[in-house]
C-alpha cells in the first residue's frame, strides 16, 4: 500500500480515471454493436440514423485516449463501407 500522501492521491485519481475509461469503452462497444446489428438486419433508416452518432462517439473516444487514432479510423472506415453497400 502507498505510504506518502501524493501516492495515496495518485491511487484515488487512478481509480476515478479507470472507472471513467471503463464506462466510455463500454459505451463505445455498445454503440458499435448496435450499428453492426442494424447493418446485419439491413435496416437502411436505422443505419442512417446511427451512423453520425457512432462516428461522433468513436471520434470522442479516440480524442480522450480510450482507443487509438488508427483504431478509430479503421472502425469508421469499415462501418462506412458496410453502410454504403447497404444503401446501394
Amino acid at each position: 500500500m502507498a505510504n506518502t500522501y501524493s501516492a495515496l492521491k495518485r491511487v484515488r485519481e487512478t481509480e476515478r480515471r479507470t472507472e471513467y475509461n471503463r464506462q466510455n469503452k463500454t459505451r463505445l462497444r455498445h454503440q458499435i454493436r448496435a450499428m453492426r446489428k442494424a447493418i446485419a438486419s439491413k435496416d437502411a433508416n436505422a443505419v442512417a440514423a446511427l451512423l453520425p452518432k457512432t462516428f461522433s462517439l468513436i471520434d470522442r473516444s479516440a480524442k480522450s485516449g480510450i482507443i487509438k487514432k488508427n483504431t478509430a479510423a479503421r472502425y469508421k472506415s469499415n462501418l462506412h463501407l458496410r453502410a454504403k453497400a447497404l444503401q446501394a
